[in-house]
């Protein structure tokens, strides 16, 4: 039996992305053509078809605006978990705001959905070093896992040096939260980030199949991540600088097929399933500060 592995979908639109912000406000976004139903409800159809759950990390901004996108995601019967409210990163918030607005977003999607919401995902991965005391906040807020640890060097993310594998993380004020890292991939000396978005546009299929290949051979699962703005070629350019605009729209025109190979290659379930059958309560206890 294949292993399963988190595929996971972070619900935000295309203007709202960090490499936008200069670009951007947040006190524009509802001027914006809104593009998240239609472009989640793809994605929705596409597992459907292959009879895949899946996590959705959705925004609360979003969800505060389209809450039946949200019940029609739960009626799918797949995982909501949050990201946050209105995608900053963590580390230009102060601790008070961030409570603020994870207390927020949690308390939207739980009453949306009439569920508890236990996974959480900061935006662009903004949980580093320098924000660890985030992780404090996530666990008094009742999170029982994250999602939100790169272990790779970054220009806007990462904590290298953490586990490559889901563990029990120790937050700097000793709270326990398990954490399911981002996915990367030992390729000649070098752990290459191989978890999607992105990096899933810029790489060939074969090269993003072969570092899931590996992890897979090590019988550890991986995590895959997705925004449904991926999958839209059609929508709005935005001026931005040439490299925000490359992260952005880099083969926007190929991502859709090759996530309809990757889900026919993989076996995939949700997070919260995933990290329940791993038994991580019987590993050691990983301390980030």
């Amino acid at each position: 039996m294949d292993i399963k592995n988190a595929l996971t979908v972070d619900v935000e639109d295309y203007f709202q992305v960090s490499a936008f912000a200069r670009s951007v406000s947040v006190n524009d976004w509802d001027n914006y053509p809104a593009r998240v139903i239609t472009n989640t409800q793809r994605l929705l159809k596409l597992f459907e078809e292959h009879d895949i759950k899946a996590t959705f990390f959705v925004l609360g901004w979003v969800a505060e605006r389209q809450p039946e996108l949200v019940r029609e995601i739960v009626n799918e019967g797949h995982e909501v978990a949050c990201h946050g409210y209105s995608h900053q990163l963590i580390y230009n918030q102060s601790p008070e705001v961030f409570k603020e607005e994870t207390i927020r977003a949690k308390s939207i999607l739980e009453d949306i959905t009439q569920q508890n919401i236990r996974g959480y995902r900061a935006a662009s991965y903004s949980i580093t070093q320098k924000s660890s005391w985030a992780l404090d906040t996530l666990a008094e807020c009742g999170f029982e896992y994250d999602s939100s640890i790169f272990p790779v060097r970054h220009d806007r993310y990462g904590m290298p040096g953490t586990p490559k594998t889901p563990y029990v993380l120790k937050t700097p004020a000793g709270h326990l939260i398990k954490e399911f890292p981002l996915s990367t991939a030992r390729i000649l000396n070098y752990y290459l980030p191989i978890a999607g978005g992105g990096y899933f546009r810029l790489y060939p299929y074969w090269l993003s199949r072969m570092g899931l290949r590996q992890i897979s051979k090590e019988s550890r699962p991986f995590i895959f991540y997705l925004h449904p703005w991926e999958i839209d070629p059609e929508q709005p350019r935005i001026e931005a600088s040439w490299a925000s605009r490359f992260r952005h729209y880099n083969n926007l025109d190929k991502c859709e097929a090759r996530l309809q190979k990757l889900l026919d290659e993989f076996a995939f379930d949700t997070t919260w399933n995933v990290l329940n059958g791993l038994e991580l309560d019987k590993q050691d206890i990983v301390s980030v500060s």
